[in-house]
């Protein structure tokens, strides 16, 4: 019997939230009255009663660690195989590895992992002397803590402090903590209750961040703190007032400026300030508008613009730096193109290199700015693969650092002379454990959706396993906000793998992986094509044999647990077990209660429920509103109860209502991290054993079904 604080509340009270007839019976929540009222109709949601924003009802977080104790007794009986999985896929770490160091003034940057601990060590190495300086070592820092999460970090410009943010309960509420370098110690400035992000002013001492409100967690005001001053006395520079942008600081690419980046999910606006004069006013790149997206880079006196005016796929566009605040100054540089879209690029003083997705596959292209007609692409030899940049620090070179990575290929950080044409390996991810990548194969398959539209598909299996229609499935897909799922290179799916799984990673509508359009058809009145694309994709493996149909085994996290949720009311015959994630699943309650982080900035992604036409397409997909009485697939179902993105609670009412709605005995598990928040554990290790703990999970649904 699991031991946690049952002494909160005296039996007799427990009793009256949960039914627990046995060891082995789930907990069953009662139902309380609650009515959600809305412009457009009254709902009732008997399980409301699980929401607690303090997270201190000892009613509620017993229930939870019942929940907690349900699993743990399900999964002891192969407890011996989780075990072996912590131990293979943590084995398949080089567990003594560092970085490649990047160099910026006088010092190589890098970070280094000891055997044996947790979390990462943050060096740098002089370039005149070779003296190694340990700046963060975030064992000592994230002693004695269950969770711990150093967000962002910053080197002042005489290199001389590092701000950084942390993170000691998961909510992604941070502290700012300044280092000094020269002493190794903490300065007695802290602040409290910030987003992650962070600028320097040229001058070393001014310091940029973002206050949150305490309650919707949305970032609000921008203040400059003068180091050595009192704190609580900092200069607001900027507010925002409209609640459906986030906000963010930082510095320009060549640190000659100090930028307040405002995004919503259809606009966004930059505000500039010369780094050299931190009393200065902030000016505006160019003012927001809805339905025109913009971010900019600077270099050489000009500002380099991507953005989607007049441009889905976005196209490149430069401006003199005494001519911004008009959009009506830019001048064309690289034009739009229908069939590439462009997903990032980097300034050098010679040459401009675009990151740029075809076909949904990440590429990388190289315009010298002296001889734009003598652009090249940077190639590769496999047929599914990603290509990104990596940290470029010093504008004036020729060499261009990036990694490479495909579902055979661990991720690999190359550079490359983009004047000469050579081409070197820095560093390939080393994976122990006895991989070699001529065991497996990758391949790109297009399913058919529900509307005809071409889906593609990254698969992932080991060389020799036979298309005959038995191999069991992992389908992994996120489908939403326009983030692409790409073919990467993960060593702990290896796991599946090589027990004769096929991995698929499906490229849904939703994301962005075939350009702004196959994003804008899966959100708002269209994101039910977001779901029916998984199910195509999981029919065409059925069909064309590479899998077997009982053994079909999905995956999704966050909004990705959103899609679990709602394959599981639409088709849940086609799935022995769904893995869903800190699951999005109570859309409709959720996007009407403007308290909660994330509801005001995503009306664009999603639909504002107070509306009539968003509010009933939303409900007829809602998770946790379309639950109805039929047999469901097995499902694992995890949470943080700090989590600041999905609250505890979604998932929370979501498996009590499932309990008492499913009309079969296939498991329902419900695991609660009462430590951590949207990410999970923070350690290494602590990690990957959660991983672990999903695949035994599916290998014995697996071994059952035998």
């Amino acid at each position: 019997m699991y031991k946690q604080p049952l002494f909160l509340l005296g039996i007799s009270a427990l009793s009256s939230f949960w039914v627990s007839a046995a060891e082995l019976t789930a907990p069953i929540a009662v139902q309380q009255p609650y009515t959600v009222s809305s412009p457009n109709g009254d709902r009732q949601d008997p399980y409301y009663w699980l929401r607690d924003d303090s997270r201190t009802s000892a009613t509620v977080l017993d229930y939870l660690y019942r929940e907690n104790s349900y699993f743990d007794q399900y999964s002891a009986k192969y407890q011996s195989l989780t075990d072996t999985l912590t131990d293979e896929i943590i084995g398949r770490i080089k567990q003594d590895d560092s970085s490649v160091p990047y160099t910026k003034g006088d010092y190589s940057y890098y970070n280094r992992f000891d055997a044996g601990k947790e979390y990462p060590i943050y060096l740098r190495k002089s370039l005149k002397d070779g003296t190694e300086q340990v700046m963060l070592d975030v064992n000592i820092l994230a002693a004695d803590k269950d969770f711990y999460q150093i967000a962002n970090m910053k080197v002042s410009p005489d290199q001389n402090l590092l701000a950084y943010m942390e993170d000691d309960n998961g909510r992604r509420q941070y502290t700012l903590k300044i280092r000094d370098l020269r002493t190794g110690q903490d300065l007695t400035d802290v602040v409290e209750g910030l987003s992650g992000s962070i600028a320097w002013s040229k001058d070393s001492k001014t310091l940029y961040f973002v206050k949150n409100d305490p309650v919707t967690l949305l970032s609000t005001k921008v203040f400059q703190h003068t180091l050595g001053n009192d704190v609580a006395k900092a200069r607001q520079v900027y507010e925002e007032k409209d609640n459906s942008f986030y906000m963010g600081v930082g510095n320009s690419g060549d640190n000659n400026y100090v930028v307040i980046y405002l995004s919503s999910t259809v606009s966004t606006e930059m505000r500039v300030q010369d780094a050299t004069k931190p009393n200065s006013e902030f000016k505006v790149l160019a003012p927001r508008q809805r339905d025109f997206k913009y971010s900019a880079g600077h270099i050489n006196n000009k500002w380099v613009i991507s953005t989607d005016w007049d441009a889905p796929n976005f196209r490149l566009m430069t401006v003199d730096a005494d001519k911004i605040g008009d959009r009506n100054q830019w001048q064309p540089l690289i034009k739009h193109d229908k069939n590439v879209f462009i997903e990032d690029f980097e300034l050098f003083n010679d040459y401009l290199v675009i990151n740029e997705r075809s076909n949904g596959l990440l590429r990388l292209k190289v315009m010298p700015w002296a001889a734009a007609d003598k652009a090249f692409y940077i190639e590769y030899d496999e047929a599914a693969y990603v290509a990104q940049l990596e940290t470029n620090s010093e504008p004036d070179t020729h060499w261009l650092r990036y990694s490479y990575s495909s579902l055979t290929t661990p991720n690999s950080v190359f550079e490359h002379n983009m004047k000469t044409g050579e081409k070197r390996l820095l560093k390939q991810t080393e994976v122990l454990g006895g991989f070699d990548k001529a065991n497996y194969a990758t391949d790109r398959v297009w399913a058919t959706a529900a509307d005809g539209v071409k889906v593609p598909v990254s698969l992932l299996y080991r060389k020799g396993i036979q298309r005959d229609g038995t191999a069991p499935l992992y389908q992994y897909a996120y489908g939403s906000y326009g983030s692409s799922t790409d073919p990467y290179f993960r060593s702990v799916v290896l796991s599946l793998v090589d027990r004769g799984f096929v991995y698929a990673l499906a490229h849904i509508r939703g994301g962005q992986e075939m350009g702004r359009q196959w994003y804008e058809d899966g959100k708002l009145l269209n994101k039910k094509n977001t779901f029916t694309d998984f199910i195509a994709v999981t029919d065409y493996l059925v069909a064309n044999n590479y899998v077997a149909k009982d053994k079909v085994f999905a995956m999704g996290g966050s909004a990705g647990g959103l899609l679990m949720g709602a394959i599981a009311n639409m088709a849940p015959e086609k799935y022995r077990g769904l893995v869903a994630h800190v699951p999005f699943v109570d859309v409709v309650t959720t996007m009407l209660d403007e308290s909660i982080p994330l509801t005001t900035n995503e009306f664009d992604e999603w639909g504002n429920p107070k509306q009539k036409a968003y509010y009933d397409y939303m409900l007829s997909y809602s998770p946790y509103d379309q639950v109805k009485k039929q047999a469901y697939p097995a499902m694992l179902v995890t949470t943080g109860l700090h989590d600041s993105q999905v609250q505890y609670f979604e998932p929370a009412k979501w498996v009590a209502k499932l309990r008492t709605h499913k009309t079969n005995d296939q498991p329902l598990m419900f695991k609660v991290n009462m430590e951590a928040g949207h990410g999970g554990k923070s350690g290494r290790f602590s990690r990957l054993a959660e991983y672990a703990q999903e695949y035994a999970f599916i290998l014995n649904l697996l071994e059952q079904s035998k």
